[in-house]
């Protein structure tokens, strides 16, 4: 982390007013309730090391898509009480996030108390990357403090500019992300495998083609592993039976000879779980890969030759990236797979044996599904930032932090 700036590089913060890059875009309920705080939870240990450094903490962030425009559906008012409740400090709500409204509230602020400002992206100008904007933005702030890693790959105004107009430097949760991906992919301990998975390799050739030239084991799975196996001329792969994108066939073979080049092992499902209706607790059977019934069944998961090849290659590595669950994990019982592999991977980080390392949305709720959440090394709290770090692409907010 040494190539980054971090807090300890802003010197003496006694009596300055920090501004604090947090993401607060938290799941809410039509009550307008937080559903889950675990973002929340985890900027809280940033806000309290400068609280404890004697400054004031102004926090930003943006939450849900407003397009520009005020409303209550997407105001940061209704995360105040939650952020205040982790905190154990008092949150004073701003009610614009630029302007005298918030200069008047910084200069009334005690020692023992948390400004929160309204959504940024209330203004255009946030997802413009407004420089002026952003000037207006940062001028109550003595220095910059970016905690957001899960909009770092975004070249928004709080992100980017705000953080040339002052002193600046990476939070400890952005810090703890950037370290964790970068022992996952970057300087990783070998053998190093990757679990992909996902509907289609429409959406994720990106990963893919990156992921081939840096790992030493590479799962496919999920619905774009149909795609892979119908490339290897399983023909009873089908349209009606699965999600296999035609189309994509010659770009699979050409991931595949990539793969070969680079010493990369592609591991593909040896066995399928195929339903006899797309709900939970349908009729099922596991089938071998020249046993795929045509037409009027839908592969939901993979089998349990699958996973045993699965978790024996895993046991050969020592880090572990997975970006996508190995079947339909919303629907019992076709989340064995992916509990299953998850289980094991969480088994050999407790013991030691392996580095692992998780992130984008339906990963994290999968492996909470798992009941393995927190046995893993690093569960990244960032979906679209995860998957382009992955993708090899560097983030602008992260960039920007280099020293």
């Amino acid at each position: 982390m040494t190539e980054y700036k971090t807090i300890e590089d802003l010197g003496d913060l006694n009596g300055k007013v920090a501004m604090l890059r947090a993401d607060l875009n938290v799941p809410m309920n039509e009550n307008f309730e937080v559903t889950n705080t675990a973002r929340i939870d985890r900027t809280v240990p940033t806000i309290k090391l400068l609280m404890n450094k004697g400054a004031k903490v102004v926090v930003i962030s943006h939450f849900g898509r407003p397009e520009g425009k005020g409303d209550m559906k997407n105001s940061l008012s209704h995360v105040a009480p939650e952020l205040e409740k982790a905190l154990g400090f008092k949150v004073i709500f701003v009610e614009d996030c630029v302007g005298h409204v918030v200069e008047d509230a910084v200069k009334n602020m005690k020692d023992d108390e948390v400004l929160l400002l309204e959504n940024l992206r209330f203004y255009n100008e946030e997802k413009k990357g407004n420089a002026d904007w952003a000037k207006e933005l940062t001028k109550v702030a003595d220095v910059y403090i970016s905690d957001a890693f899960s909009t770092a790959h975004r070249a928004h105004a709080s992100m980017v500019a705000a953080a040339q107009n002052l002193p600046s430097a990476m939070g400890l949760l952005m810090s703890e992300e950037v370290d964790a991906l970068s022992k996952g992919l970057n300087n990783p301990e070998r053998p190093l495998m990757a679990v992909v998975g996902g509907s289609k390799v429409s959406t994720k050739l990106d990963l893919l083609n990156n992921l081939v030239k840096k790992v030493d084991k590479l799962v496919i799975s999920g619905g774009m592993a149909h795609t892979f196996l119908r490339a290897k001329g399983f023909e009873s792969v089908n349209e009606e039976n699965s999600l296999v994108q035609m189309d994509m066939l010659e770009t699979a073979k050409e991931i595949m000879t990539t793969a070969l080049n680079n010493n990369c092992e592609i591991l593909l499902p040896l066995d399928l779980v195929a339903a006899k209706e797309f709900k939970p607790n349908a009729e099922h059977k596991t089938v071998d890969l020249d046993n795929i019934p045509a037409s009027s069944w839908e592969l939901l998961d993979v089998g349990q030759k699958t996973i045993d090849l699965i978790c024996a290659k895993l046991e050969e590595c020592k880090t572990l990236v997975w970006n996508g669950p190995l079947g339909v994990f919303e629907m019992k019982p076709f989340d064995n797979a992916t509990n299953k592999v998850a289980e094991k991977a969480a088994e050999l980080t407790l013991a030691g044996k392996l580095t692992s390392v998780a992130g984008g949305g339906d990963t994290v709720s999968a492996l909470a599904n798992a009941g393995v959440a927190d046995k893993f090394t690093y569960i990244s709290t960032a979906g679209g930032a995860f998957l382009e770090w992955m993708e090899g692409k560097e983030l602008p907010g992260v960039v920007i932090m280099k020293k």
